[in-house]
């Protein structure tokens, strides 16, 4: 599957954009703050009906205008083809559309335009909360997994109910366990396919990382749960009397942690920049490739600023890993005009180049 065409109105920097992609490479040029990550960010909403980098639709808005548009005309492997329409509006809801066809839960749109994206914002992975980390991978399992993603949700709507009942001052204990009881159920569908995912994913960081880095130094990434303990119920009756103490729920997999090593030591702390961005990469390539395993063809790669605290020997390693793992449609920026369009003509000749200035995309080759 990839991207044919996007259309674009009042979305961040973006006045008007109708762009035509190749099914290969795209890359994208400019300055910091032109729109190249704009761009790429307008893909991935297609994808996942929200913004890669922001936590509310309404910084998606261009300044001073009340909507915004975002179209996508996709060619599929069968030989079909979708059209993909999100319209947000500051005075109504927002919609997303499948053809004709307005989603009533955008939450069965995910997983049908599988995407992995690269960013510099990712080092939030290794320097920030286990938040972080629980997203990236809750965002990953959704994708390739409707019924995570609805039993997450699920989870997380009764770990609310749980929490205001625990604030009360006459907690009513059957209530209390009931909704233990349902968490427990959808907790452990969650915790065996985060270990299951985390199994799979080791390996491959590793793997990318030591193609990335010439074996320079070793990898891992372990899974960290309330849940190694034992099931959710029996956790939460053991915590109970400090549960009412404290008023919340102190055990359960919204606690989760993922935690990256280099060479036995933690990547945050032991990990140079270059060390930590190589870490970043291989972790989604390690992505990349589970989700093409698992869909039976490719995702769309967005790649931004991938080159940004790379040395120019793991530059040639990651474009030669693209070159040759099986990719289909990838999306490039970079600031470095003659930097980039020197590395990709090395792997192929089947690329678009695009320039951007100020929201205004041009192509410059083809």
């Amino acid at each position: 599957m990839y991207l044919q065409k996007i259309t674009i109105s009042n979305f961040k920097n973006i006045s008007q954009a109708q762009i035509d992609f190749s099914k290969s490479i795209n890359c994208i040029i400019g300055n910091n703050g032109q729109g190249k990550t704009n761009l790429l960010d307008a893909v991935y909403y297609l994808s996942m009906t929200k913004s890669y980098f922001d936590t509310t639709d309404r910084f998606s808005f261009r300044h001073g205008e009340q909507n915004a548009s975002v179209q996508g005309a996709y060619f599929c492997e069968d030989g079909s083809q979708e059209t993909i329409t999100i319209v947000l509006d500051s005075n109504s809801a927002k919609q997303v559309r499948r053809g004709k066809k307005a989603y009533d839960r955008f939450s069965d749109h995910v997983g049908l335009i599988p995407i992995v994206m690269s960013s510099p914002t990712d080092t939030a992975l290794i320097n920030d909360s286990s938040a972080e980390r629980r997203k990236f991978v809750d965002i990953f399992l959704s994708q390739t997994d409707n019924t995570y993603l609805k039993s997450l949700q699920s989870y997380n709507q009764l770990l609310l109910q749980r929490n205001k009942l625990l604030k009360q001052e006459c907690i009513i204990t059957d209530l209390l366990n009931t909704i233990s009881g349902l968490m427990t159920n959808y907790a452990n569908y969650i915790y065996n396919k985060r270990i299951a995912l985390c199994s799979a994913l080791a390996p491959l960081v590793s793997h990318y990382y030591n193609l990335l880095s010439l074996e320079k130094e070793t990898v891992n990434l372990d899974y960290i749960s309330d849940l190694h303990n034992g099931p959710l119920d029996e956790l939460l009756l053991k915590e109970a009397d400090k549960e009412r103490v404290l008023k919340y729920t102190t055990v359960g997999i919204h606690r989760d942690d993922f935690a990256f090593s280099l060479d036995e030591y933690p990547l945050r702390k032991c990990g140079s920049q270059g060390q930590q961005k190589s870490f970043l990469v291989a972790l989604k390539l390690a992505q990349f490739s589970i989700m093409r395993d698992s869909y039976g063809f490719a995702p769309i790669l967005l790649l931004d600023d991938v080159f940004d605290k790379l040395d120019s020997e793991r530059v040639n390693q990651l474009m030669q890993i693209v070159a040759s793992e099986g990719f289909s449609q990838i999306f490039i920026t970079d600031s470095n005009k003659v930097r980039l369009e020197c590395i990709v003509k090395n792997i192929t000749n089947d690329c678009a180049i695009f320039e951007v200035e100020n929201g205004i995309y041009t192509m410059i080759e083809k």
